[in-house]
C-alpha cells in the first residue's frame, strides 16, 4: 500500500525533495509546506508555514502521514523532530539538541575542537571592544562569522581592516541580521571550498558524491553571501583518497562526539570544507541538505529516497545500498536583481516550458507564486535550473542553454557556475 509524505520547506531543495520522493513506488500521495509557485506539479501545497510545528504535527496526523521530511535549517534549529517526535510521528531530521552543529557557531567550533577536527584558528566574543580589539591585533584577511542561523548570509570574508571592523559593527552593534550579538572570528583559509554531504542514523553515515557550491552573488567569488548561487557535481579533482581521508578526519569523528554528548544526528551533516594546501578544513556544519546541492543530488541518486530516510529513521542505514547514477550534474540559480539586498517582487516570469525542453533539464522552484494562473517572482532566489550530463561540462552547457531561455525583469545569475570545477585546483 502507498504511503503519504509531507515535505516541510519552500525553497528549490523541497522542490527536489519532493520530486524525487514521488518517483517511489512506495510513495503515494505528496505534500508540502508550505511550498511555491512551482511545487503544485509534484506536490499539493499545504499552506501551513515552516514554523507552525502545532499544526505541521496536527496535519501529518489528520492525513495519516507515513513520514516528514524537512528541509530548511530554522525548524530543525528550533526542534521540530522533537514536537514530532513527541507525538509519535516519523520523521526524517535531527532533534533540536544535534541541530546546535549548525544552529551554533559556537557550539559547532567547540565541538571541532573536542573531535580533533582540522579547522581554522578562531575565538567566540560577545563584547565588540574585545572582538574589535582582536581583530585589530590579528590583521586582516580574517573571517567573522554571526552565531545564529541567517540562512547563509552571517559569514563576512573581510580581506581588509575597513570591512572587519563594519562586519563587526553590523553583527554586534547594529545587529542587521537579527541574532544575538555573538561572534566566532576565524583566520582566513585559503584554498577551494567544497560540499560534503553525509546522510546517518546516528551510529552510521553514508558519504555523498562531493560537490561545489558557489556562495557569493559576484562571479569569481565576490560580493555578498547568498544562500548559494549554484553547483556543481560530483567533483573529479577530490579523490576517492581524499574522500576516505575526510571521512574518517571529519565525519566520523563529528557524529561520534554528538552521539557521546547524547544527540546522536539521525539525518544529514553537511560540512563546508576548504581544501587548503595543508588538507581539508571544516569552515562550518550544517544538519540539513544544502542548497541547490539537494538539487544535484536528488537528480544524480539511483535509490528509492523514500527508503533512504527511512532507514535512517529506523537504525538500518548499514543495509542500504545507495546507488549513484554515473553522470554529473550542475544547477544554476536565477535570482532577482538586487539581491541579497533589495529587490522587487511579483514579476511575470516566462520561458520556463521552454527551459525544460533542454536535454536532462528540470526547473526546481524558489522564489515563486502564482497569482490568477501567471507565474510571478516572489523572493531573491527564484528558481534552480538543474541539468545532467555525461560530462560536467555537457551538464553546465545545458544548464545554462536552459537559463537562457527564461525571463523575468531584472534577472540575474552568475555566468562561472562550475568553471573552478572544470578547471581543477
Amino acid at each position: 500500500m502507498a504511503e503519504d509524505v509531507l515535505v516541510i520547506g519552500t525553497y528549490p531543495r523541497e522542490h527536489a525533495i519532493a520530486w524525487k520522493l514521488k518517483q517511489s513506488p512506495r510513495v503515494g500521495k505528496v505534500y508540502i509546506a508550505p511550498g511555491n509557485g512551482g511545487t503544485g506539479n509534484v506536490a499539493e501545497n499545504v499552506p501551513i508555514g515552516v514554523m507552525e510545528f502545532e499544526k505541521l504535527a496536527e496535519f501529518a496526523i489528520e492525513k495519516k502521514i507515513s513520514l516528514t521530511v524537512v528541509g530548511p535549517e530554522n525548524p530543525l534549529g528550533e526542534g521540530i523532530v522533537d514536537v514530532f517526535q513527541a507525538r509519535g510521528l516519523r520523521i526524517w531530521g535531527p532533534t533540536k539538541a544535534a541541530a546546535q552543529i549548525e544552529s551554533s557557531k559556537a557550539f559547532s567550533k567547540q565541538l571541532m575542537a573536542d573531535a580533533g577536527i582540522p579547522t581554522a584558528e578562531f575565538k567566540i566574543f560577545t563584547e565588540h571592544a574585545e572582538a574589535l580589539a582582536y581583530v585589530r591585533e590579528k590583521g586582516a584577511p580574517i573571517v567573522i562569522k554571526v552565531d545564529g542561523m541567517v540562512f547563509g548570509k552571517g559569514a563576512y570574508v573581510c580581506m581588509t581592516m575597513e570591512e572587519a571592523e563594519t562586519a563587526l559593527k553590523e553583527t554586534m552593534l547594529d545587529n542587521v541580521l537579527n541574532t544575538a550579538s555573538k561572534v566566532v572570528i576565524e583566520e582566513f583559509l585559503d584554498g577551494q571550498e567544497i560540499s560534503i554531504h553525509a546522510i546517518s542514523d546516528g551510529k552510521t553515515s553514508i558519504v555523498f558524491p562531493t560537490a561545489q557550491d558557489h556562495k557569493t552573488i559576484g562571479e569569481n567569488d565576490t560580493g555578498k553571501m547568498t544562500g548559494g548561487m549554484g553547483v556543481a557535481a560530483p567533483i573529479s579533482w577530490v579523490s576517492k583518497n581524499q574522500l576516505a581521508d575526510i571521512e574518517a578526519r571529519v565525519v566520523r569523528p563529528a557524529l561520534r562526539t554528538l552521539a557521546d554528548k547524547g544527540s546522536p544526528l539521525v539525518g544529514m551533516l553537511y560540512p563546508g570544507l576548504m581544501m587548503t594546501p595543508k588538507g581539508p578544513r571544516v569552515l562550518e556544519f550544517n544538519a540539513r541538505f544544502g542548497c541547490p546541492e539537494a538539487e544535484v543530488y536528488m537528480r544524480l541518486m539511483k535509490s528509492d529516497v523514500f527508503g533512504l530516510f527511512n532507514a535512517c529513521i529506523d537504525g538500518t542505514l548499514a543495509d542500504f545500498d545507495l546507488e549513484w547514477d554515473q553522470e554529473f550534474a550542475a544547477t544554476i540559480i536565477i535570482a532577482s536583481g538586487g539581491y541579497p539586498d533589495g529587490y522587487k517582487k511579483g514579476l511575470p516570469i516566462t520561458g520556463i516550458e521552454e527551459a525544460e525542453k533542454v536535454p536532462n533539464v528540470i526547473v526546481f522552484h524558489a522564489g515563486t507564486k502564482l497569482v490568477n494562473g501567471q507565474l510571478v517572482t516572489d523572493g531573491g532566489r527564484v528558481l534552480s535550473v538543474s541539468a545532467t550530463g555525461s560530462t560536467l561540462k555537457e551538464a553546465i552547457e545545458r544548464a545554462y542553454e536552459a537559463v537562457g531561455k527564461i525571463h523575468f525583469e531584472n534577472m540575474y545569475y552568475r555566468r562561472d557556475i562550475g568553471a573552478k570545477a572544470l578547471s581543477g585546483k
